[in-house]
């Protein structure tokens, strides 16, 4: 994919890895939608990348996550690129994690990408390409994060059977799932505490691996804990 002139859609455009991406896709010449929960700091982003077109949403609000996609297309005038860069963590173990939390994991980090991708595939008409930010938990699931393993891995495989219905209309899939990133989201947990995680890889690393897998037209990007290193199709 060309990203210069991109018609791009980047939501959780605020966070410690969407902001990234949001700045190198500038770099590469992208025209840029953002979407994110803070309107001061969307908007604050949106000024310092050409005034981009900016939405707020919640993500527990599925009919607003399709509607900022929506709302992107027409602003842009198309669309051509979506990349999706929010989640929610929680911590504990299976059974000690109540209905409320995983109701809020599922709809937060399955279900509210899941629409905003539904809708851009719409949109895209058999062109363009989605980024989807998923986890490292979707391939190692982890005790202690039973839900939270739940949340990103049907995510992951959601994303793999579209990939197979998207693929003659045009429209590419990339599965992104880095390990664990100093990005402050094991911090705001809604249940439970964090353990003690070493990073796998730096935020600038996954930002640059994501942006030149959308460039290459690449599936997937995962980690492989043994190899302490990504790999990707």
């Amino acid at each position: 994919m060309e990203l210069s002139g991109t018609r791009t859609l980047v939501a959780g455009a605020t966070g410690a890895l969407g902001s990234g991406i949001v700045r190198a896709l500038h770099r590469e010449g992208a025209h840029l939608a953002l979407a994110g929960r803070d309107a001061t700091r969307l908007d604050a982003l949106a000024a310092e990348v050409g005034d981009a077109h900016s939405s707020t949403f919640e993500a527990l609000d599925l009919e607003r996550c399709a509607a900022v996609v929506d709302e992107a297309t027409d602003a842009l005038g198309g669309l051509d690129l979506l990349v999706v860069a929010f989640g929610v963590a929680a911590f504990g173990p299976g059974e000690d994690t109540d209905d409320v939390v995983t109701e809020h994991l599922l709809t937060v980090n399955t279900m509210a990408p899941m629409a905003m991708v539904r809708q851009a595939v719409r949109r895209m008409e058999g062109n363009g390409t989605v980024a989807v930010l998923s986890a490292i938990l979707a391939d190692y699931p982890t005790a202690g994060m039973a839900a939270y393993t739940a949340s990103k891995a049907g995510l992951s495989a959601w994303l793999t059977a579209l990939r197979q219905e998207q693929r003659r209309k045009g429209v590419t899939i990339f599965d992104v799932r880095p390990p664990h990133l100093e990005t402050g989201l094991a911090e705001r947990a809604i249940a439970g505490e964090a353990p003690p995680m070493k990073a796998g890889a730096e935020v600038d690393e996954v930002v640059r691996l994501v942006v030149d897998g959308i460039r290459d037209g690449r599936r997937e990007l995962r980690y492989d804990l043994q190899k302490r290193e990504f790999a990707g199709r």
